[in-house]
């Protein structure tokens, strides 16, 4: 009799395992770089493909590092935010063009604005796999030391930036003064 109660067991635990993951936040998947130094790197700009970008863009000042593409929806959803952003001087932001052409990704800024104080190209993703990145888009949160003190993941809301990012970056630019 013991033995077509298993079963049964067996798929209430399933269950209840596919009914917790429904209800976590996919945005809160914690980074093993939080706390961590930024990973180094340099990348050509996608302006100036001349001019490299690196690492120490970061120092000395409270940055918030998008990872993007052209091709991605939810990149283009957010990205009127993250010119709202850039334009209140609240934080620098900075851009990680992820897998993306060059040629599309420079037309797509100067068609919807370009909130970037500058913007890397990793044309092969392999920054960003140093970076940790799940997908595009998702946006560091860095500190004046170059410390990655938050990651967010997926579409930024307005909700996000009033909630999570702007009392961060307070925070962040309090901390030194």
């Amino acid at each position: 009799m013991f033995k077509y109660f298993i079963p049964v067991i067996v798929f209430f635990a399933l269950a209840g395992f596919l009914v917790t993951g429904l209800y976590k936040d996919p945005t809160a998947v914690s980074s093993p770089l939080v706390g961590k130094p930024v990973p180094q790197f340099t990348l050509p700009k996608l302006w100036d493909n001349e001019i490299e970008f690196s690492e120490s863009e970061f120092a000395g000042k409270v940055s918030l590092f998008n990872v993007w593409a052209t091709w991605c929806l939810a990149c283009r959803q957010e990205h009127p935010l993250l010119v709202e952003l850039s334009n209140s001087k609240v934080v620098t932001v900075y851009g990680l063009n992820y897998k993306d052409e060059i040629s599309e990704a420079r037309r797509y800024l100067v068609e919807h604005g370009d909130p970037f104080e500058a913007s890397a190209v990793d044309a092969t993703g392999r920054v960003g796999i140093d970076w940790g990145v799940y997908g595009v888009p998702e946006t560091f949160i860095i500190d004046k030391q170059g410390v990655i003190r938050h990651k967010h993941i997926g579409v930024i809301t307005q909700n996000d930036v009033q909630l999570t990012l702007l009392p961060l970056i307070r925070q962040l630019h309090n901390e030194s003064m």
